[in-house]
């Protein structure tokens, strides 16, 4: 057991100068930045209470291993769903849109057909629809993980959305780009 001064020193000392590393750590590894103090503040109160019992020899790797740790636990207690919410749409009585055969069968040709779209798309546009669309990432993240600027990221999604979308409606899918600009003095022509 530590004694209370060496355990608040200690923690004044090893893990508080850690805190700008794991606010950085925080923000690359969640998505809802309006929870970031809070997790902080939990991951300290643990990392406080399990030094209690022994202060660690490396405090940045235990820093660490316990916000990751608190993360997946929040990560699953997240995806749990409360029976109650259940119990609660049954007494609705509202009607069921059970999927028929057909709606299920024409459900599955359009994936087919978005996934066909995809394919045609230019690899770093399909990649940037794919992150943004699928995978849920922000502009700014897409743009960071790709290492390209977030008007990369913009414009590569207008195009791939807007050739997507022709595809879907029965067009050639084809990326359309706009005129390029001139620089200096542009000629008219009548």
């Amino acid at each position: 057991m530590t004694d209370a001064e060496a355990l608040k020193s200690w923690f004044f000392r090893e893990v508080l100068p850690l805190e700008p590393a794991l606010t950085r750590f925080l923000r690359r590894n969640w998505r809802n930045r309006e929870d970031l103090v809070d997790l902080r503040q939990e991951i300290y109160a643990r990392v406080y209470d399990a030094a209690r019992k022994r202060l660690p020899v490396q405090t940045r790797p235990f820093l660490f291993t316990s916000a990751r740790n608190h993360l997946i636990n929040c990560a699953r207690r997240a995806q749990v769903v409360p029976i109650e919410h259940f119990v609660q749409l049954e007494s609705l009585n509202i009607a069921v849109d059970n999927a028929t055969p057909d709606r299920y069968a024409s459900a599955r040709e359009e994936l087919r057909r978005v996934q066909s779209g995809l394919e045609r798309l230019p690899p770093r546009c399909r990649e940037v629809v794919m992150l943004r669309k699928i995978e849920g990432l922000s502009q700014r993240e897409a743009a960071a993980r790709m290492g390209v600027s977030e008007d990369t990221v913009e414009r590569q999604m207008v195009q791939g959305m807007r050739a997507l979308v022709d595809f879907m409606l029965g067009g050639s899918g084809r990326i359309r780009r706009g005129p390029k600009k001139r620089s200096g003095k542009e000629e008219h022509r009548p």
